[in-house]
């Protein structure tokens, strides 16, 4: 067992692959046990097994193995990627398990193979089985079968798919092995338990014994239908739903279950298709052609053998249909004709929906034929037929129907009906809509008056089925005038008749119509029936008698049937089988006088006929009165309108009377029950007043009135016939007026257009004026709701009247129908919607089927067809006019055209492409004239002309497309998508056909609601063309691929891709997710309103709600249904328009309606998702130098996911206007949808750039009006602009600063101005430099004035990459050709110097002497005006400022940005607010001298002392009312400078350096202070490198020498020492922010220097200094930069040999040991950061060094615990980063056996093991303050000690306290006993009596603190900064610098340098400088600098409005805003770099 130790260490993944069975199985045991328990199904963890998996099951050790098949099983189980392994895991069950001798493992096996199927790997799985079924070895081909069978039972039909399966088992049953045979049958018996007889054609050749025990066995099956027990992941909805019936006991959710759980399979879905055409004998043709009739049966015999075969092959059997056609048609041998059916039969049943496209010719032949009596011969015609039925649709065939339904012959009108009822039962509601019904129910009622018995019943037995199918809704209105006798005796028919679909649709329906509630009439759909239901409902009194059996359907148009039962129904008798209680039974005169005295006053009826007027008028109105109080129950209408036409009756001649008279009659029609009889009696009187000037007004009145009382079809009708009846044309002009205003109250639904059409053609040609125009005005109503068709009518017009009709209808051209308004109120209530749905689609259809239309089948000759198929192509183009003419001359033509059809397709192919165009013209002209009818042409030359899309050349393939859209708008999608021949014309591999068909399917889908399920057959096709090597194909593939997705559903796509290769299929899912996101809502249904709007929704406010909400609801893809989506979808809710053209909607009255709701929808992770789409490539990148189309629609699919859809409709719309008012409504909601903006920004940003592109002024002003609105909201939210956003918008930004416009241009800079605020200025300036190589003159000036302003307002930091560099690039514009540019660049250029003073001339390097004299010039004259040119400045430019809170904490985090560049934003924006003074006046007071320190002309001052007073600003001053001191400059002489010595660097180096560790202090500052000179430059300091060593060592050994000897030296002034500390500490400093050079520094040179560094922190003497705490703070402060900048390996190496010297060393302080410790937990917290820059070898050779020196035992006998406490959280840490692998880093140790260490690091290794590797939190590198760290207990107590020792100093009690405070404020429940234990009780109290005391002065002043934000800053981001322990930069876990007062040290530090003293009465104490602003008394340098930072200060108090004491704002204030190292150290630097300049000319 010696190895095994070896293997025991071993992480899992490794021991399950090691070459030991043991170390496996133990491997495989972990395994599962780890794979049971992660229970996060998408760990990382589950990754690293993915390649493992398959070695799981094919172990070759039996043992091992089944381990293995356990955990692969616990592993497919849980985890989310296990899908990927199915192949391969599948296929090693099937070869290396199922041959297994051990039950278990094939239990395993089979257990794995469902488990996979679970997890939706079904086909994968499968595949692998049927593979297994080839193999060699029996055992193996039993299991896959057993698991066949197995997977079958638990999951079902729907999920294993069994074509593939059926297909081997006769294979099977032939096996020689017995047990393959046995098992075969199980499965097959358990195929039959699912699919039932299906099974029985597939299975019937094998071997009859074992069919017959099949038979056997099938009997015992239990005639239960089967249910899937076990469910997909993906089906869980189900399987809870399974899982309660089986809990209620299936008590009654049985049945409906049934339905979904079983798929009917289809036995021919089942079986292999045969290819005849090849077999049919040779002579075929000829034969079939013979005069003996026995050849032609010969020839028919072969053809009925072949055709026995079940499934056929689809090929093109147009010539074999055309003969058998024949031969039933014309064939004079009655058996030949019978036998040519049955081939008919035959071929239909084999093709299927492939023989669709020949049903057409057939159909009506064989219904011609049925005249033949024989009745073998009639049933062969009847299987003829009633197979060919099946191919095709009912809708395609009706014509052919009807046609032969008016047969002379009875026997013909017998079959065919038998054939509808036969056809009827294969339908469902769906399928047999109303359209259908009506003409056929019109055709069969003629049917059941027919003479002959047999036809009568055939009627009755087809009208009793298309009952009992569609309901007696539907069927009810077109049998409303069939008497009572034959309408039982239908309904006796429905009663017997049974359904193909089962009882369900039908019955349900018919359930409801049964029994009608409280005496109301069956609701009843269309608007008509609606309005009388509810009428019939509501109508007591006389009304009663009138009928209620049952109403007619909506008044539908030309039926010439007059209501049954009532008495005239108008003159016409036009209106269709009317709703009966609108009609009553006339009165007699007598009746009438009867029932209106008993509601009139006496008086009343007495002077209705007097001889004066007077008294006529008083009668009327006394009439009008009692009108008025009438109740509508008592009012007998009929009477009261009988009284008022009694004599003088209309005849009145006083107008007075008359006008009265008109008024009442529109009373009595509004308040009564007024029915079609009483409008009878007064509708003649109105149309004789209309055109009255007096009364037409009133007699308009009436006549609305009495519409909305008996509909408006039925009263306009009257109306005009009235009107053309007589003679007036002022009546009849002023009807027509009233007509068209009436249509536009009241819609247009149930108008008859024809009526109306004759009577308007009659206005036309009247001679009157006056009537022309009204009947034109009418027309122009009418064509709004008509549309074009409505022209047809009057193609033959006048020339000028039609010119005339066409400019009426160009003015209605664009403008949607009105919502009616009238006849709505009655009929709201029920109705059923499909009926209506009807009505909407039928209008414009109806119009055209009222057109006449030209029979022209007898021109289409014998002769035209065979001159069209000529071989020479002129006579070919001959035959192709005439019949161009053909159609010209008849106009409008019925559907039969003979044998055009398959004349003009062989056309379609013509080698002679001139034709080719001239057939597609023809087509063309086809579809036009022959209407919707030309649907049935769709499959035999619609598909062929598809199929001209793949010409190669581009003209003809234009007009083919012209052509399928022409006859689409006709015949509307459905006919074009059923059946596979869009598929099939995919599946070429013509890369234009693919390319235009999906263009033209992307283009047409989105409009449609439904699709036929075929349209899934066009998958596959699809995806094939994603990965076609044409990028077109591939891209239109992709356009196409969101509609397939929203009518079919992403899991049926996703599942489609099952049968792709698998990188194919990644691709695929991949592509189809996109998708998912794009996909668009699919259009909601038509709104239903009482009026039909053609090309327009009906009005939103009628909308259903649930229309929308089911919708949006239906829509399975959603993954979210949005209600938004929907509302949009609904809005634009594609209205079948007129001819079935899908019209897009044009916004309607109600716009607002739709536009309620969110512009921009928030999409989840959007943003993040768009921008990793771009990095991965997956999309284009925006970078463009015009946008392309390919950008355009990109940007439009990413947009549609989250901006409204009407929104995005105006933004990419083509005109300009629409821009305009999206970028008003955008304005409009930036404030209300802040976060919808925000997460749409990247968009929102990315079309703008496009608006940049265009031309129109307008749009571009309103675009930049928007975008400041946009920026300043965005800089308020304190969002940061992504890189992704910035860089594909700010280019395009620039461009537009060149814009000629002055106004353009200032609001670009404006908008540039306010982007610094939500973008890092630098990184502007990289962009605005490229916008300076524009070739625009005026955009390069205006860029470089920009760059001049940034340089300006930020410092030299924004000048990328290098000061040096940029500077030079802009420089080289002063040589620009253009004046304006070269001034640009001149100004810049000046404001850069009067920044940056001479340095400018070394940054700008070589110019040519004439520019360079330029400059100088320019230089010059600015410096004349000197200190006014900033404050000119800052006025200028007020809008570069902008308040932003500085409440740290709020920040909201831009995506990718760190906090570090927040802060730098923060600290700019300080900057800036001094810039500018009339922003807070409050705060800081316009004293432009105060801030604006003219550092320049301290510069160029050699050394006089101006001392000018600046005003001062109004504090409370007093505090420093103490005299100040000027301090004296020390002038100094200047050594020779580093220029002079530029010739031989190096050896000047080294001499500088030499001096340094010289034993003069002057000598020693003077190199120092030439090498930070050298440093500072980013240009020279590379001169150091090589050289770092050599001055670390120099620099530590005057460190030395100072600490032994210059302080010991009673005579030397101290504050020489101090200065030359300052010198070496700020040169060192220099020298490691350099990072390059830092690195540089050996590990033996830095152990030293920090020895020197912590030596001199610990030095009592310095403290004692007057400036020692300042330099013991910069100590510390350099400290924590070598940690960071240097060497990570070195400084690390060093620390730890420091540590070991330091604690073997007795004399050595503990103190010492302590700070270096601290120093390696601080690069402890950095190791995350920096583990991967480490040599990890090293570091460990020197722990396992130290471990040696150091056993553990022995550092456990140290005094304090603090150096194994180190050592262990450095091992931890390492091993928690680097995991398993820090074993492999001991190389370096000899004897790592002996090694303490790796049996330490194992054992930490096992410890995190057990924690199943949980990271722990990295909270070092969260930034976190260190209070907040969550520190293990070792940490909180170093964190207390340090308090306790702050509390315990005499300085720091105060600050220690606070701290305690905060702590335990924090951590409520630490615990701070054994601290206080140990001291005195003095202590103790005071310790509680100092909390207490902060906690009432914190809850006094936190109140007001608490409001401005502070509290959180002291919880969250303060570090409090202390004053002068180690232990506030080292101990300071933020990794980042202390603020501002590190610097305030730095410049002391500087001052000596200058030689300015630094005497403690020269100004306040410390920290009143850091609270209070400190006022210089006078303008000395240093004072000035002294106020610029105390100014930063204040800026950032004021903000905080701190009013603590000074300590506290010390402590709270200032350390808190902790910059990051990179901008603290850059905005000093500024500062440090113009106090260099001083210090120079200072010396």
């Amino acid at each position: 067992m010696g190895d095994d130790s070896e293997w025991m260490k071993l992480p899992i993944d490794q021991k399950c692959e090691h070459k030991l069975w043991k170390a496996r199985l133990n491997g495989y045991e972990e395994a599962l046990k780890l794979f049971q328990k992660i229970d996060d199904e998408k760990s990382p963890e589950w990754s690293k097994y993915l390649g493992l998996i398959k070695k799981f099951v094919t172990d070759s050790n039996a043992v091992a193995q089944l381990k293995g098949l356990e955990a692969a099983l616990a592993y497919v189980e849980n985890a989310h990627v296990a899908g990927k392994t199915t192949g391969e895991v599948a296929s090693g069950v099937v070869n290396k398990v199922f041959n297994q001798p051990k039950a278990r493992a094939k239990e395993l096996g089979l257990d794995i193979c469902l488990m996979y199927i679970e997890i939706e790997k079904g086909e994968a799985v499968q595949e692998e089985l049927l593979k297994g079924l080839d193999n060699k070895n029996p055992k193996i081909i039993v299991a896959c079968i057993e698991t066949l069978r197995k997977a079958l039972s638990e999951f079902g039909s729907k999920i294993i798919s069994l074509k593939p399966i059926i297909k081997v088992l006769p294979k099977l049953f032939e096996s020689r092995e017995k047990a393959v045979r046995d098992e075969a049958k199980l499965l097959a018996v358990e195929i039959y338990r699912w699919i039932r007889d299906a099974l029985r054609p597939p299975l019937q050749n094998i071997n009859s014994v074992q069919l017959k025990e099949l038979e056997e066995e099938w009997v015992k099956v239990s005639s239960a239908a089967p249910k899937q027990t076990r469910f997909l992941r993906s089906q869980q909805e189900l399987k809870a739903k399974f899982e309660q019936q089986q809990a209620a006991g299936d008590a009654d959710g049985g049945d409906d279950d049934e339905e979904e759980a079983v798929p009917q399979v289809d036995a021919y879905e089942l079986l292999e298709a045969v290819e005849i055409l090849s077999k049919l004998p040779k002579d075929f043709y000829e034969k079939i052609e013979a005069k003996k009739w026995q050849e032609r049966k010969e020839a028919l015999e072969a053809v009925e053998l072949l055709v026995k075969n079940p499934k056929l092959e689809a090929g093109d059997y147009a010539d074999l249909v055309k003969v058998l056609k024949k031969v039933v048609g014309k064939d004079t041998n009655v058996m030949l004709v019978a036998l040519a059916a049955k081939c008919l039969a035959g071929l239909a049943a084999g093709l299927r929906k492939k023989f669709g496209q020949y049903a057409g010719h057939v159909v009506p032949t064989i219904l011609e034929k049925f005249k033949e009596k024989k009745p073998q011969v009639v049933q062969a015609l009847q299987e003829a037929i009633d197979a060919i039925f099946l191919t095709t649709t009912l809708q395609n065939i009706s014509e052919d129907v009807l046609a032969v339904m008016d047969n002379k012959n009875p026997t013909i009108k017998q079959q065919t009906s038998l054939f509808i009822a036969r056809s009827f039962r294969h339908c469902t509601p769906a399928t047999l809509p109303k359209s259908l019904l009506k003409p056929l129910c019109a055709a069969l009622l003629k049917h059941i008056n027919d003479s002959a018995p047999e036809v009568r019943d055939a009627g009755f037995e087809a009208l009793g089925t298309a009952l009992k199918v569609a309901g007696e809704k539907a069927v009810n209105p077109f049998l409303a005038d069939v008497d009572k006798l034959k309408l039982d005796r239908i309904k006796e028919c429905a009663e017997k008749v049974e359904l193909v679909y089962g009882k369900k649709t039908g019955g349900a329906a018919e359930k409801k119509e049964g029994k009608p509630t409280s005496g109301k009439t069956p609701a009843l759909s269309g608007t008509g029936g609606d309005k009388e239901t509810k009428d019939a409902a509501t109508k007591p009194g006389p009304l009663k008698k009138a009928p209620t059996v049952k109403s007619g359907g909506p008044p539908k148009k030309g039926k010439p049937a007059v209501a049954a039962g009532v008495g005239g129904a108008g003159p016409k008798g036009k209106k269709g089988p009317e709703t009966k209680e609108i009609f009553e039974s006339e009165l007699s005169i007598e009746a009438c006088e009867e029932k209106a005295a008993a509601v009139l006053p006496a008086s009343c009826i007495q002077q209705l006929d007097s001889g004066n007027w007077k008294e006529r008028l008083a009668c009327m109105e006394e009439f009008q009165k009692a009108v008025e109080l009438m109740e509508r129950s008592e009012m007998p209408c009929q009477a009261l309108v009988r009284m008022l036409a009694k004599k003088p009756g209309w005849k009145e001649t006083n107008f007075q009377v008359m006008q009265m008279k008109l008024h009442i009659v529109a009373l009595i029609a509004q308040k009564g029950n007024f029915s079609k009889t009483s409008a009878q009696v007064v509708l003649d009187g109105l149309v004789d007043k209309v055109g009255d000037v007096k009364c037409g007004s009133n007699a308009k009145e009436a006549m609305t009135a009495i519409a909305e009382a008996c509909q408006l079809p039925w009263t306009a009708e009257q109306l005009v016939a009235m009107a053309f009846s007589q003679k007036n044309p002022k009546n009849q002009s002023e009807t027509l007026n009233w007509l068209s205003n009436a249509i536009k109250e009241f819609g247009f639904s149930g108008l008859n257009v024809k009526a109306f059409i004759s009577n308007v053609k009659t206005a036309l040609a009247a001679t009157n004026p006056a009537v022309r125009t009204s009947a034109i005005t009418l027309l122009g109503v009418m064509y709004l709701y008509v549309g074009p068709p409505l022209r047809m009518f009057f193609e033959d017009e006048k020339p000028a009247l039609l010119s005339q009709i066409d400019a009426e209808f160009e003015k209605m051209q664009g403008q949607t129908a009105p919502a009616p308004t009238r006849g709505i109120s009655r009929h709201s209530g029920g109705g059923g919607d499909d009926g209506e749905e009807e009505e909407q689609e039928d209008i414009g259809n109806d119009v055209v089927d009222l057109l006449p239309r030209t029979d022209i089948g007898d021109k289409i000759t014998a002769e035209l067809v065979s001159k069209i198929g000529d071989k020479n192509w002129k006579i070919r183009k001959e035959g192709l006019d005439e019949v161009t003419s053909i159609i010209n001359d008849a106009k409008f033509i019925q559907p039969n055209i003979g044998e055009l059809p398959a004349a003009l397709k062989s056309r379609l192919n013509d080698s002679n492409k001139i034709l080719v165009q001239q057939t597609l013209s023809i087509l063309q002209q086809l579809a036009t004239a022959m209407g919707p009818n030309i649907k049935q042409h769709v499959k035999n030359l619609g598909i062929p002309v598809i199929t001209v899309l793949g010409d190669s050349k581009n003209n003809v393939r234009a007009a083919a497309l012209a052509t399928v859209n022409a006859w689409a708008e006709q015949t509307g999608m459905k006919e074009w998508l059923e059946g596979e021949d869009l598929s099939e014309e995919l599946k070429k591999e013509n890369p234009f056909l693919r390319q235009e068909l999906l263009g033209w399917l992307a283009e047409k889908l989105p409009a449609l609601r439904s699709v036929p399920s075929d349209l899934l057959l066009c998958v596959p096709h699809l995806y094939s063309c994603l990965e076609d090597r044409n990028g077109d194909v591939r891209k239109k593939a992709q356009d196409a691929l969101p509609f397939f997705m929203m009518h079919l559903g992403f899991e049926k796509m996703a599942k489609a891709t099952g049968k792709l290769k698998p990188t194919s299929k990644d691709q695929v899912l991949a592509m189809l997710e996109k998708a998912k996101a794009n996909m668009p809502a699919k259009p909601a249904p038509p709104a239903k309103a009482s009026s039909r709007v053609v090309g327009g929704a009906a009005p939103a406010k009628f909308q259903p709600a649930s229309a929308l909400a089911e919708d949006s609801g239906s829509n399975t893809m959603e993954s979210k249904p949005d209600p938004k989506k929907a509302k949009a979808g609904g809005a634009s809710s594609k209205a079948k328009g007129v001819q079935g053209k899908k019209v897009l909607s044009k916004p309607n009255l109600k716009e607002d309606d739709d536009k309620s709701g969110p512009i921009f929808i928030i999409v989840p992770n959007g943003k993040e998702q768009r921008m990793k789409d771009e990095k991965g490539l997956k999309v284009l990148k925006w970078n463009f130098t015009t946008p392309r189309d390919e950008y355009i629609e990109q940007l439009k699919t990413q947009m549609s996911s989250c901006v409204a859809k009407w929104l995005q409709d105006e933004m990419f719309h083509a005109d300009f206007q629409h821009h305009n008012k999206a970028l008003a409504v955008m304005i409009e909601h930036l404030e209300s949808e802040k976060d919808g903006v925000i997460s749409c920004l990247d968009l929102i940003l990315k079309w703008l750039t496009l608006r940049f592109f265009d031309t129109n002024t307008s749009v571009l002003m309103k675009a930049l009006e928007y975008l400041k609105l946009l920026f300043n909201l965005l800089s308020q939210e304190e969002y940061h602009l992504t890189e992704n956003e910035a860089s594909s918008f700010i280019p395009y930004l620039i461009l537009k600063v060149g814009e000629p416009k002055d106004v353009i241009r200032k609001d670009v800079r404006a908008i540039l101005n306010r982007m610094c605020l939500i973008y890092p200025a630098s990184k502007m300036f990289t962009f605005i430099m490229e916008g300076t190589k524009s070739k625009n003159s005026k955009q390069r000036a205006e860029c470089l004035e920009e760059l001049g302003c940034l340089v300006e307002s930020y410092g030299m930091n924004v000048c990328q990459p290098t000061p040096g560099k940029a500077l030079k690039e802009m420089a080289t514009h002063i040589g620009d050709r253009d004046n304006t540019v070269r001034n640009a660049a001149l100004n810049t250029i000046v404001t850069v110097y009067n920044v940056h003073g001479d340095q400018v001339f070394k940054l700008i390097g070589n110019l040519s002497e004439k520019d360079m004299s330029m400059l100088e010039e320019r230089i010059k004259r600015s410096a004349k005006r000197p200190s006014a040119a900033p404050v000119r400045q800052v006025e200028e430019k007020p809008q570069r400022t902008q308040n932003v809170s500085a409440n740290a904490s709020m920040l909201r985090k831009g995506p990718a940005e760190d906090m570090s560049s927040k802060l730098k934003i923060m600290y700019r924006t300080y900057r800036i607010q001094n810039r500018n003074m009339g922003s807070h006046s409050e705060t800081v007071h316009t004293v432009p001298r105060e801030f604006q320190l003219d550092l320049d002309e301290i510069e160029n001052d050699n050394g006089t002392v101006r001392c000018e007073m600046p005003a001062l600003v109004q504090h409370k001053l007093d505090d420093i009312f103490e005299p100040v001191l000027i301090p004296e400059p020390k002038i100094r002489a200047v050594s020779p400078h580093f220029d002079d010595m530029h010739s031989n660097t190096a050896s000047t180096i080294n001499f500088v350096i030499s001096q340094v560790a010289s034993g003069d202090i002057n000598t020693s500052i003077q190199a120092l202070a030439q090498i930070d000179e050298v440093l500072r430059q980013e240009d020279k300091a590379e001169a150091m490198s090589g050289h770092i060593d050599q001055f670390l060592i120099a620099t530590f050994m005057q460190l030395r020498l100072i600490y032994n000897t210059h302080m010991a030296d009673e005579k030397l002034d101290k504050d020489e020492i101090v200065k030359l500390y300052s010198c070496i500490i700020g040169s060192m400093i220099s020298l490691f922010q350099i990072e390059s050079l830092a690195r540089e520094a050996s590990t033996g040179v830095l152990k030293d220097l920090m020895h020197g560094l912590i030596t001199l922190m610990l030095d009592s003497r310095v403290e004692d200094l007057e400036e020692g705490e300042q330099v013991i703070r910069s100590v510390n402060l350099l400290v924590v930069k070598v940690l960071e900048k240097s060497d990570q390996t070195n400084i690390l190496s060093a620390l730890l040999v420091l540590l070991q010297d330091s604690l073997l060393a007795t004399a050595s302080s503990p103190k010492f040991s302590e700070l270096i410790m601290k120093c390696l937990w601080r690069m402890v917290r950095l190791l995350p950061e920096t583990i991967n820059s480490i040599n990890l070898d090293r570091i460990l050779l020197d722990i396992h060094v130290f471990m040696k020196v150091f056993p553990k035992e022995k550092l456990k006998q140290c005094k304090s615990e603090f150096p194994i406490r180190t050592l262990k959280t450095l091992l931890h840490t390492l091993c928690k980063l680097k995991g398993p692998k820090i074993l492999d880093h001991l190389t370096m140790i000899d004897n790592k056996n002996e090694s303490e260490l790796e049996a330490y690091l194992c054992r930490v290794m096992k410890h995190s093991m057990d924690q199943t590797g949980s990271k722990a939190d990295k909270d070092t590198e969260k930034g976190a303050s260190r209070i907040e760290e969550k520190a293990s207990k070792a940490k909180v107590n170093d964190i207390l000690a340090e308090i306790f020792k702050k509390i315990g100093s005499k300085e720091n009690t105060k600050e220690g306290l606070a701290e305690l405070y905060e702590y335990k404020k924090k951590y409520s429940d630490a615990d701070i006993e054994p601290f206080l234990k140990n001291s005195s009780q003095f202590f103790q109290s005071y310790v509680e009596r100092g909390l207490r005391l902060i906690e009432t002065e914190r809850e006094g002043k936190g109140r007001i603190a608490a409001s401005t934000g502070i509290s959180s800053q002291m919880e969250g981001t303060c570090v409090p900064a202390s004053t002068h322990t180690v232990t506030s930069s080292i101990g300071n876990t933020n990794g980042e610098e202390v603020g501002p007062s590190v610097y305030l040290e730095r410049l002391k530090i500087l001052r000596q340098r200058c030689g300015l003293d630094n005497a403690k009465e020269d100004r306040p104490p410390l920290t009143s400088l850091l609270s209070k602003p400190a006022v210089p008394a006078v303008a000395s340098s240093t004072d000035m600098l002294h106020s610029k930072l105390s100014q930063l200060r204040e800026s950032r108090e004021q903000y905080q409005h701190l009013d603590l004491d000074s300590n506290q704002t010390h402590s709270s204030g200032i350390g808190n805003t902790l910059a990051s190292p990179s901008s603290a150290a850059a905005n000093i630097d500024d500062l440090k770099k113009r106090l260099e300049r001083i210090k120079s000319s200072r010396k």
